[in-house]
């Protein structure tokens, strides 16, 4: 009898355990679509460092793999058991931290602006309270900003060198607003603390791109490279 009981409990405990996984390996499969239309959302707009006149077109590129990510994300939240968001968001909170930078970096190039929670987790076809269900978590937003900070602190010294020495002006009032912001939040979070450190060594580093800029004289008279 004792045998027969020992055996029901770790019976259920295996079908638990497989059910798990199989649930795992599916998460697995549709992040791993996620990330590859990440990578070449990234990939179209590494352009921008190297042409000032292919950038349109990099972000519309862009944007076509927004759409692909996003019917993934629709695919994901229809299997994560409802009220389950947390135990299963370490498959994608690092590509959808990517994605946030990337989806910010070209709303940066379109319109010079900061992009929002509220739109990045439109384009994504994610909710913006948890309360909801399968959401855009904020840690990932702000984490995405960051990230954003950096490449657009490679991208002012690029621009430098192809010629067009109006946008570092542009990207230092931006990452200088965003730093702004940081500062007002109270970070505890671990992870962000440290990213945010790397954000004042960015707006530092902007600000020698534009005082080069100044000391020399120098404007957008100058013909820029193609």
């Amino acid at each position: 009898m004792q045998n027969t009981i020992v055996k029901d409990i770790f019976d259920s405990f295996n079908n638990y355990l497989s059910d798990e996984q199989e649930l795992r390996e599916k998460i697995r499969d549709i992040v791993k679509e996620i990330d590859k239309a990440a990578k070449e959302a990234q990939s179209h707009l590494q352009i921008i460092h190297s042409s000032l006149t292919e950038v349109s077109t990099s972000c519309l590129e862009a944007r076509k793999q927004f759409d692909t990510v996003r019917e993934n994300f629709t695919k994901l939240a229809e299997i994560i058991p409802k009220g389950q968001y947390y135990r299963y968001n370490d498959h994608w909170h690092f590509v959808t931290q990517r994605l946030v930078f990337l989806i910010a970096l070209t709303i940066f190039l379109e319109q010079g602006i900061l992009v929002s929670r509220e739109t990045v987790a439109e384009i994504l076809g994610l909710h913006v309270s948890n309360v909801d269900g399968f959401h855009l978590d904020i840690e990932d937003y702000l984490l995405g900003l960051l990230q954003l900070a950096s490449e657009l602190t490679r991208y002012a010294t690029n621009s430098v060198t192809l010629g067009d020495y109006e946008k570092p002006l542009q990207i230092s009032k931006f990452v200088s607003d965003l730093n702004s912001g940081f500062r007002l939040l109270n970070l505890k979070n671990d992870g962000l603390r440290k990213r945010y450190d790397a954000l004042k060594y960015d707006v530092k580093k902007i600000e020698e791109v534009v005082y080069d800029i100044s000391i020399r004289g120098l404007r957008n008279d100058v013909q820029p490279t193609q």
